[in-house]
């Protein structure tokens, strides 16, 4: 194996024996096949649209099997096999499909060359051997190797908030033609050049899914609210739903209402408090516990069923004894889980199970108690914009930090919590994803009432920061965003980040500091082109970039 997707990639350049999020050698080289069968799908994809005849059935298997790759998202071997099958054969009904279409349009049969993604196939004995073969090393130049993986990391993280959009029934057919573009790219003895226009290209498209899903989410469930979320627990006994899918949570607390069941969520699922159509449940509770890696001992207290419905899972240690309550949907997978199907056509997701058990299990113990705010997506901070803008002019608010992305592990972490305890009283943090449980618990107090952590909502809802910004360079009458008083201290951990990272790049975003460390799939001389166009820069002491940002830095 060879992984160097996450950040806490082994000494930042790549995991080669056991991945250091507890993925094993033989989950890795799985996941690889299915991105090597997913290149030969867009392969003939590309080639059927460039024919005229567009072929869109595999465009959500493709986001799947993209999404099922992500970090802490499937841990079960099984399933991925059963993807690289199935990928296998959608991928020889579409070089049927393109064959006669070219044969059709040429009067002859095709004779040119393909690349092995196209055109390999074995049975699932070969699986295994053949996935050695195909992985991120199987490039030989660095720095080809470093842009095509940039350019599929980010993909991932669009995937991921693509088929969000899409469970909600949004979709554009242009992300889904640039899935396939991007993949099939990767196959292609591109330039330089071209192979950097497409990761730029892809921060483009990461702009448009995320205003698609938040199209999705807020058409759908209304628009986040200013919310203090219960962060205690109550007397029923209890489902704990983690992940991002609030499709799966809008089925869960209907399915739930009136068994005497209660709701909570947990790490990214936080956000779904702030949504209107979710506060009418009264069984709803709040939020239970933190980010994604606390989840061994708090998915121990909680006592009840878990639902995972994306990433981040973490593997059980020895001592957990939750795996019998522990249920995944969607991507997600764990060996010895509980996996719930699919939704069928018009129909929800059978969530009875998980509700039967909570009934036999005791209520949550308590972790903590008392209550976060949060709820500051565009739409609610446009609604306050009047007294912020004020704020600004009046000098109340000297400077926003953007501290959106995701947390982990590392003890370098604990640098977030820092910047966040130490930025002077005039300073708002405007954050989203799983980094804001670095503070969002922090007594930071408030400036003329406003919140001094604005927390807008998922990992996704970086788009929301972006809106903001945006707004403010309008109502400013400035003509370029870096001109505005914000800084960006981004903390990155996964594929969605990068995603999102693409998109502020995109958007003219300059100056970002990224950490705790720069990622370790950028070669020195494609971190080098990346550091010197946008000024990307890792973090660095707490008190140097605080004074850096503060003086526009």
């Amino acid at each position: 194996m060879f992984c160097f997707q996450c950040q806490e990639t082994a000494k930042n350049t790549g995991c080669t024996i056991k991945g250091v999020c507890g993925k094993p050698e033989e989950t890795a080289n799985l996941q690889d096949l299915l991105i090597f069968v997913l290149r030969g799908i867009a392969v003939y994809g590309e080639r059927l649209k460039e024919l005229g005849q567009p072929d869109r059935s595999n465009d959500d298997f493709v986001l799947q099997g993209l999404f099922a790759t992500i970090t802490n998202a499937n841990w079960d071997d099984a399933r991925f096999t059963a993807m690289i099958q199935e990928g296998l054969a959608r991928r020889d009904k579409l070089r049927s499909a393109f064959l006669a279409a070219y044969k059709a349009k040429n009067g002859k049969d095709f004779s040119e060359p393909l690349p092995e993604a196209a055109t390999w196939s074995a049975p699932s004995s070969a699986f295994a051997e053949k996935a050695k073969t195909v992985g991120i090393m199987a490039t030989e130049n660095e720095d080809v190797r470093s842009l095509r993986e940039f350019l599929i990391i980010g993909l991932k993280g669009i995937a991921a908030y693509a088929e969000h959009a899409a469970v909600l029934g949004f979709r554009k057919a242009e992300i889904d033609d640039f899935m396939l573009e991007a993949l099939a790219s990767t196959t292609k003895n591109l330039s330089v050049d071209e192979m950097v226009g497409l990761v730029m290209k892809a921060g483009q498209v990461a702009v448009t899914t995320m205003a698609l899903l938040d199209e999705a989410n807020t058409s759908t469930y209304g628009h986040p609210e200013i919310t203090h979320v219960n962060i205690g627990v109550g007397a029923n006994p209890g489902i704990l739903i983690s992940g991002h899918d609030l499709k799966d949570m809008e089925e869960l607390l209907k399915q739930t209402d009136g068994t005497g069941v209660d709701v909570y969520t947990h790490g990214e699922m936080l956000p779904a408090n702030y949504y209107p159509a979710f506060k009418k449940f009264k069984h709803f509770i709040g939020n239970y516990g933190g980010s994604w890696w606390h989840q061994n001992p708090e998915f121990e207290a909680f006592n009840g069923p878990i639902l995972l419905t994306t990433n981040c899972l973490v593997p059980l240690k020895k001592e957990n004894t939750y795996l019998g309550r522990l249920y995944t949907t969607g991507v997600v997978g764990y060996e010895g889980a509980t996996h719930i199907p699919d939704r069928p056509a018009g129909g929800a997701k059978d969530f009875s199970g998980l509700i039967a058990q909570a009934k036999k299990c005791a209520p949550p113990t308590e972790l903590e108690k008392g209550t976060i705010v949060g709820g500051f997506a565009h739409h609610q901070v446009m609604a306050l914009a009047d007294k912020v803008v004020e704020a600004v002019k009046s000098g109340a608010i000297k400077r926003f930090v953007v501290m959106a992305g995701c947390d982990g592990r590392q003890k370098s972490r604990e640098y977030f919590t820092q910047v966040a305890e130490a930025l002077p009283k005039d300073t708002v943090i405007l954050t989203a994803g799983c980094a804001k449980y670095r503070y969002n618990k922090l007594n930071l107090g408030d400036i003329g009432g406003i919140p001094r952590v604005l927390d807008a909502g998922q990992c996704n809802d970086s788009y929301s920061l972006a809106v903001i910004a945006l707004k403010l360079k309008e109502v400013f009458g400035l003509d370029d965003i870096n001109k505005l008083p914000v800084s960006y201290d981004i903390a990155w951990y996964e594929q969605k980040a990068v995603a999102v990272l693409l998109a502020l790049l995109f958007l003219g975003v300059k100056g970002i500091r990224l950490g705790p460390t720069l990622p370790g799939f950028l070669s020195p001389n494609v971190a080098k082109v990346v550091i010197e166009k946008f000024d990307l820069k890792p973090t660095g002491t707490v008190q140097d970039d605080i004074a850096a940002m503060m003086a526009g830095k």
